[in-house]
């Protein structure tokens, strides 16, 4: 014998469906992100091999990175080129259109800055950061620099050889 089922039964096997639906899509959305996954595993992200003889020669904290915030990309392509010229780095990229908010003299400011990466050895910075003292606009330079303990070792061994002057 057949019962007649009534409408709360057809609601709950529609909204069983619906549910079902979003779960798999819950599940197979990510999944060609899953694929990207190695990639955050890869060298870049692994302490150096003791073995490897690339390896072997640097110093962890021997080359850092240096930011330095400028008023336009006119002043910071020119601290950027002669930085590079005289070796006290190997690379600086600009990061146009960067908002900074700061305390100055009692009030909060807001200005568009372009920052400064700029990639050198640790030892330079002193020399580094008199360099830009002397020939930026700020009153207050931001020189800020962070020691890299890991990384490409390539590239970090291309950073030394750019900078060691010959």
């Amino acid at each position: 014998m057949l019962v007649e089922r009534g409408p709360q039964v057809w609601l709950g096997g529609v909204a069983a469906l619906f549910l079902f639906l979003l779960w798999m899509r819950a599940l197979l959305f990510p999944y060609p992100r899953l694929l990207l996954l190695p990639r955050a595993f890869s060298m870049a992200s692994r302490p150096p091999d003791a073995s490897d003889p690339a390896s072997s020669d640097y110093v962890a904290g021997s080359v850092s990175v240096v930011f330095v915030t400028c008023p336009s990309e006119k002043i910071a392509k020119t601290i950027a080129r002669s930085v590079v010229e005289k070796q006290l780095a190997a690379c600086v990229n600009l990061v146009p259109h960067i908002t900074s908010i700061y305390d100055w003299k009692g009030k909060i400011q807001e200005d568009c800055e372009v920052m400064m990466m700029i990639k050198t050895q640790t030892s330079l910075t002193p020399n580094l950061t008199e360099f830009i003292r002397s020939v930026h606009p700020y009153e207050v330079v931001e020189v800020i620099s962070l020691p890299v303990q890991q990384g490409n070792l390539p590239y970090l061994h291309w950073v030394k050889d750019c900078t060691t002057r010959k």
